[in-house]
């Protein structure tokens, strides 16, 4: 076995590679980029080699500066993790070059495998079933678009280098092919260092099922079972488990043979994933992950390995350590993906500091690469940590991670957990009668917007506001004493003041809050608009509080961020602008025509100039973040009269990138509409 070896990657996956290390006596070394040095995945491991900038191209994608690390810190083997380097075939190929062992398949083997042209090809020849399409994959736009032109739409393309959802783009028009192509390849390109597409045949309503395998080398291979991985959006998966439900008894066999078959062609070293798409009963090869998946802890849950040793013996030599007849299926286990972005606005990642970061303390498996005070930035995947549970039966499994969502306080950036929770709770969900396509459609009827708090969450929150005033406020003697609100002395136990204490945003709306005087008792009485709640907060351990509404109790979760208060309860995660009063912050912003960037990220492209006409819906900008691409455009028919953005810039959420003006008054008006270009 390996005396040490080196993490060549980040986050989550960095921390969970490293904890069996250490349970095996391995020592880690790792890798940061410059946005990374005081990530949880650096201190995990303990050493770690800063190896350049920020973006991924800079850093994580360095080939060179990942194994001149390796060298320096004395690793014997390298540990891709998933994404970046991982697919790379000379990557693997420069670290057996430099006397390494690249612990994952043989260069050859990802060659073979990892393009997704080159895939289909091995797949047809051990007699898997495979959807049309393109034979090679191009890099050439031209040349793409005549292969879409020749083919019944929609299809669907795909980054040839890559998998993670990442790179592809459904085209179901003609109308917007070029901007597809030009937009895959680039994410192809930021995602995986290369901008080749393939492109297939668009199934809509199939299900996602895979399967993994593992293998010594020499031939022999096994398979681990299957994973379902139909619960996604935007070819992002969001809820994965094993093993697959309502799977007919034949159809799972020949997934299994069939996975096998081709890693015996192959004479596949180390674990991979092999991609089916299902649909009317019959099965369609889709793509090879020669690599650890995302949602490998389900197979861990229910066969009681660990994949990630079982990578380490294989790279090691050690062969495969057991038999298929050794591996069965053991209860059910599935996994959410928690994430930073905002389900209201189009699913759009979510940057800013965590505040507060809190998981289950037991019963769940947590995976996570983040803490509080850390920064989410623009330069990663979105994902925040996975949830794993396991339980004797699927429903008892849904319960189980429902109940862990929310038992989850990610406080400072927005998640997709109250998304996840409703999603688990779909009756097609309940029922594994799902499709690839399920979440888009629920999404259409669901009309998401930004969640208003309930009264009694605001109230709770003005209190709080006003209770930490009081305490960082110098002593004024009667001034500060328990009937005062702050802003008004007062006699009685519900007197109002006159004028409202706060202005509380929540969920596009302004509510007035007036409040009463603090009794002895700590109860005091707070007016939201009309309605008033009379209530008391008590302080109890790490940040949480209990809020007492008659014979009502409900333990809250409260952080502040500059003027942002973040609470949690049993109501929901809400994030609440506060604003005094007397300092007449307004309600809402005024609409000045100027669009701003909706987070941080890198300007890609403008395709305006001062003085254009646009209509609403145009696009004024392109930006990246988090690997997705994201288009700013205006929000009315007006005038450019500024344009503040230039291609390669790197932004701060909040820059205006343009300023339009009404073409109806000649005055400026509106405010910034950014969406997914994948939406």
């Amino acid at each position: 076995m390996f005396r040490k070896i080196l993490i060549a990657n980040r986050g989550e996956i960095a921390c969970r590679i490293a904890r069996t290390c250490e349970r095996l006596g391995i020592a880690v070394a790792g890798v940061h980029s410059s946005a990374d040095r005081d990530a949880l995945h650096v201190d995990r491991i303990g050493e770690s080699i800063e190896i350049g900038g920020a973006p991924a191209t800079e850093s994580y994608l360095r080939m060179d500066a990942v194994i001149a690390a390796a060298r320096r810190t004395g690793a014997q083997a390298i540990h891709p993790g998933y994404g970046f380097l991982a697919e790379n075939p000379a990557f693997a190929r420069a670290v057996e070059a430099a006397g390494l062992v690249f612990i994952g398949p043989t260069p050859e083997s990802i060659e073979r495998l990892g393009d997704k042209a080159a895939a289909k090809h091995e797949a047809r020849a051990a007699g898997v079933p495979v959807l049309g399409g393109s034979e090679q994959p191009s890099r050439d736009a031209a040349a793409i678009a005549a292969t879409v032109r020749g083919m019944p739409l929609p299809v669907v393309l795909k980054a040839a280098a890559g998998g993670g959802g990442k790179g592809m783009r459904v085209v179901r028009t003609l109308d917007t092919l070029e901007a597809d192509i030009a937009s895959a390849m680039r994410e192809g390109a930021s995602a995986f260092g290369d901008p080749a597409l393939i492109v297939e045949p668009f199934i809509e309503h199939g299900r996602h099922i895979e399967v993994q395998i593992a293998g010594d080398g020499k031939g022999n291979v096994i398979h681990l079972f299957e994973r379902e991985c139909t619960l996604q959006r935007r070819y992002q998966k969001l809820i994965e488990e094993a093993p697959a439900s309502n799977l007919d008894a034949a159809l799972r066999a020949a997934l299994l043979s069939d996975a096998v078959r081709l890693g015996e062609r192959l004479r596949y070293r180390g674990v991979g994933t092999v991609e089916f798409i299902v649909h009317d009963g019959q099965h369609h090869f889709l793509e090879v992950n020669p690599r650890l998946q995302v949602e490998h802890p389900v197979t861990e849950e229910v066969t009681g390995l660990d994949i990630v040793e079982l990578m380490l013996r294989i790279a090691a030599g050690e062969g495969l350590p057991l038999r298929q007849q050794d591996l069965q299926v053991q209860g059910h286990a599935v996994e959410a993906r928690v994430c930073a972005e905002d389900a209201a606005q189009n699913f759009m990642p979510s940057t800013g500091e965590l505040v507060e970061v809190r998981f289950p303390a037991s019963g769940v498996r947590v995976e996570s690469g983040v803490r509080a005070s850390m920064a989410v930035t623009p330069f990663y995947d979105p994902m925040l940590a996975k949830l794993i549970v396991h339980a004797p039966t699927r429903n008892a499994a849904l319960d189980k991670l429902d109940w862990a969502l929310g038992e989850t306080q990610v406080l400072g950036v927005e998640t997709n957990i109250a998304f996840l929770r409703r999603l688990l709770r779909l009756p097609d969900t309940r029922a594994a009668t799902f499709h690839t396509r399920l979440v888009d459609e629920v999404l259409a009827e669901w009309r998401i917007a930004t969640p208003s708090a309930p009264l009694h969450t605001i109230a709770a929150a003005a209190a709080w506001w006003l209770r930490a005033a009081r305490t960082s406020a110098p002593d004024y003697g009667a001034w500060t004493a328990l009937d005062v609100t702050g802003w008004q002395m007062h006699a009685g136990s519900d007197s109002i003041t006159p004028l409202p204490a706060l202005l509380v945003h929540s969920g596009g709306q302004t509510h007035e809050v007036r409040v009463g005087a603090l009794a002895p008792d700590g109860e005091i009485t707070v007016q939201v608009g009309a309605e008033s709640v009379r209530l008391a907060l008590t302080p109890l351990a790490d940040g949480q509080w209990r809020l007492r509404r008659g014979d009502c109790y409900e333990t809250l979760h409260i952080a502040r961020k500059g003027e942002a208060l973040f609470v949690q309860g049993g109501a929901g995660a809400f994030t609440l602008g506060m604003a005094s009063y007397v300092n007449q912050v307004a309600a809402a912003r005024k609409a000045s025509g100027q669009l701003r960037t909706p987070m941080m990220g890198m300007i890609l492209q403008t395709h305006v100039a001062v003085g254009d006409q646009v209509r609403a819906g145009d696009v004024v900008a392109t930006m990246e973040s988090m690997k997705m691409e994201l288009r700013i455009t205006a929000e009315h028919d007006g005038v450019v009269r500024s344009l503040n953005v230039q291609p390669g810039q790197m932004v701060e959420r909040g820059l205006v990138v343009a300023v339009i003006e009404a073409e109806e008054s000649g005055e400026t008006g509106g405010a910034e509409k950014t969406e997914g270009a994948a939406a």
